[in-house]
């Protein structure tokens, strides 16, 4: 499980998992369209990570971003348990897919 790219992929499903889930109980097509399309930049970039092409990290790094972008605030805001369990998934990927990145960068 220490190998980014398979965490890439756990959060693609998660992410995509949590849109389709949304959207088969409310209906939301916002919420269906935010979780498949994080859900596929981290799939992407899990999948170039695994095949040592480049911006596989760059990409699942952008996913966090995306992620925590919509998701934190509305988790400070509302308090309620999916914005929150969102923004730790944001989190989570902010912190491994950051400190691979900057591993990169500094090196």
């Amino acid at each position: 499980m220490d190998d980014p790219s398979t965490q890439a992929f756990l959060l693609a499903c998660l992410t995509a998992g949590g849109g389709i889930t949304g959207y088969a109980r409310t209906g939301s097509i916002p919420s269906i369209a935010a979780g498949v399309t994080v859900g596929a930049l981290y799939g992407l970039g899990g999948l170039r990570q695994r095949n040592r092409q480049p911006y596989g990290v760059e990409l699942a790094l952008l996913a966090s971003v995306i992620l925590a972008g919509s998701s934190v605030p509305r988790a400070i805001k509302t308090m309620k348990p999916l914005p929150i369990g969102l923004s730790v998934v944001a989190v989570f990927g902010l912190y491994r897919f950051g400190t691979l990145w900057n591993g990169r960068v500094m090196a």
